[in-house]
C-alpha cells in the first residue's frame, strides 16, 4: 500500500487537496468518486514530496522542530506497545504538512513492503540524517527499538532547544546591530549634508571632526550603493567558495586559530561529538562506527578531518583518550573524563556525563558573548551618535567665539 496525494473537487467545484492510501492510483479515484468528488490530478506522495527513492528523495529536508516532534510522537506511540505501521499512520493523520505527511506515509509504505525502519528513513537522507538512521538500525537489530527511539526524541528535542535559545538570545543583538547601523546611515546620508551645508556656506574654516564627517558623509551618499554591492557580492562568492572542500578545510583551519571565534566552534564541535557518540553507543553501535557517524555530523571540516584520524587510531587498537588528545581539539577536560571512563570500563556512563558537561560549557560561553556584545552594541552607538553631534555642535560653538 502506497501514500498519493489529490486534488479533486467537491460537489460545490471547491478545490480539494489531501493524502490518502491505496494499492494503486485507479483505487484512489474510486475512493474519491465514492466522497462524490471528482479528480483532477493524483500522485504518489514520494513524487508530489520530492521523496522518491533514489531522486527527489535525497533533497528532501525536515526542520529540526518537525525531525523532534515525528520522533517524539513515534516513540510515544510505538512505546505504548502499538505496531510501527500503525503509529507512522497515526503519527501522519496528525500532522499539518503536506511534506511531514507524505515522508511518514511514504515510511510507512517501505515498512509494510518488508524493510526495516531503518531502511526506509534511508530514501530520505537529509531528512533523516545518518545519527538517526544508525542508532534506529542498531535498536531494530538489538531488539529495544522503543528504547532508542525515546533516546533519539530527547537527543532531537534538545537540539532543538539549544538553537531556540541561541536564536532568542541573538534576537535582541542583532535587532541592536541593524538599528545602530540604518541610524547611523541615515543621519550620514540625510541629516549631516544639511545641517554642515549652513556652515559651508558662511565660508567658515570647518573643525578637522566636521570635515571628518562631511568625507564620510559624502562617501555614504556618493559610493553606498557600490559599497553594498561589494558585499553582497562577496558573500556570494564566499558561499560558492565553501563549496570547494580544499578551500573550505583550509578557511576552518583558520577559523579555530582565531582568539574568540576558534573558541566558540571547539566548544560546539566538541558538544556535538560528546552527544552524538554518547545516544549511538548507548545504542549499542559499536565504538570504530560511533565515532565515524559522529564525524558526519561535525560542522568543522578540520576537525571532522582530526575525528577521521582519530576513528582509524581506534580502528587500529588505540585508546579513545589518546586518539582524540592527538588531534589537539578537543577540551583537555573532556579528553581526560573519557579516559577515566575507558579505565574504569564504564566509557557509555562518562561519555553522558562528557556530553552533558559539554553543553553547559557551550551555554555558559554562549551567554556570556551574547551578555558582552549588547553593551558593546550599546557603546558603539552611543559613540558614534555623540561625535556627530560633536562635529556639528563644534562650528556652532567657534561662531558664538567669534560674535
Amino acid at each position: 500500500m502506497a501514500a498519493f496525494t489529490y486534488i479533486a473537487l467537491d460537489t460545490k467545484g471547491k478545490e480539494k487537496k489531501g493524502i490518502l492510501e491505496a494499492d494503486s492510483s485507479r483505487q484512489i479515484r474510486q475512493q474519491l468518486r465514492d466522497k462524490g468528488y471528482a479528480p483532477l490530478k493524483i500522485r504518489m506522495a514520494s513524487d508530489t514530496s520530492g521523496a522518491h527513492a533514489g531522486k527527489g528523495g535525497a533533497h528532501v529536508v525536515l526542520s529540526v522542530a518537525e525531525l523532534a516532534m515525528i520522533t517524539r510522537q513515534i516513540a510515544t506511540l510505538v512505546q505504548s506497545s502499538m505496531p510501527l505501521e500503525e503509529a507512522l499512520s497515526a503519527v501522519s493523520s496528525q500532522s499539518d504538512s503536506a511534506k511531514v505527511r507524505g515522508i511518514v506515509l511514504s515510511v510507512r509504505a517501505k515498512v509494510l513492503e518488508g524493510h526495516s525502519f531503518a531502511e526506509s528513513l534511508a530514501d530520505f537522507p537529509r531528512a533523516f540524517p545518518v545519527l538517526f538512521r544508525a542508532t534506529i538500525a542498531a535498536g531494530e537489530h538489538a531488539g529495544h527499538l522503543d528504547l532508542v527511539l525515546d533516546r533519539l526524541a530527547d537527543y532531537a528535542e534538545q537540539s532543538y532547544t539549544a538553537r531556540q535559545k541561541i536564536k532568542l538570545a541573538m534576537l535582541y543583538p542583532v535587532i541592536l546591530f541593524v538599528m545602530a547601523i540604518s541610524i547611523v546611515s541615515g543621519l550620514m546620508a540625510f541629516v549631516v549634508p544639511d545641517v554642515v551645508e549652513v556652515f559651508i556656506g558662511q565660508g567658515q574654516q570647518l573643525p578637522a571632526l566636521t570635515r571628518g564627517l562631511i568625507a564620510i558623509s559624502d562617501f555614504v551618499v556618493d559610493y553606498g550603493w557600490l559599497v553594498m554591492v561589494l558585499i553582497v557580492s562577496v558573500a556570494l562568492l564566499t558561499r560558492v567558495a565553501v563549496k570547494n572542500t580544499a578551500f573550505k578545510l583550509q578557511v576552518d583551519k583558520h577559523l579555530l586559530k582565531m582568539p574568540l571565534i576558534g573558541r566558540v566552534i571547539c566548544g560546539s564541535n566538541s558538544a556535538r561529538f560528546a552527544s552524538t557518540l554518547t545516544i549511538l553507543t548507548g545504542s549499542g553501535v559499536p565504538l570504530v562506527d560511533a565515532m565515524g557517524i559522529a564525524a558526519e555530523v561535525l560542522a568543522n571540516t578540520w576537525i571532522k578531518q582530526s575525528v577521521i584520524q582519530a576513528t582509524q587510531q581506534v580502528r587500529e587498537g588505540g585508546s579513545l583518550h589518546k586518539a582524540l588528545e592527538n588531534g589537539g581539539h578537543f577540551p583537555p577536560m573532556m579528553v581526560h573524563m573519557i579516559a577515566s571512563g575507558e579505565m574504569s570500563g564504564e566509557l557509555d556512563a562518562m561519555l553522558a556525563r562528557v556530553a552533558d558537561h559539554q553543553q553547559k560549557q557551550l551555554d555558559n560561553l554562549t551567554a556570556t558573548l551574547i551578555g558582552v556584545f549588547e553593551p558593546a552594541m550599546l557603546l558603539f552607538m552611543g559613540a558614534t551618535v555623540l561625535m556627530i553631534v560633536m562635529a556639528i555642535l563644534q562650528p556652532i560653538f567657534n561662531i558664538n567665539a567669534l560674535i
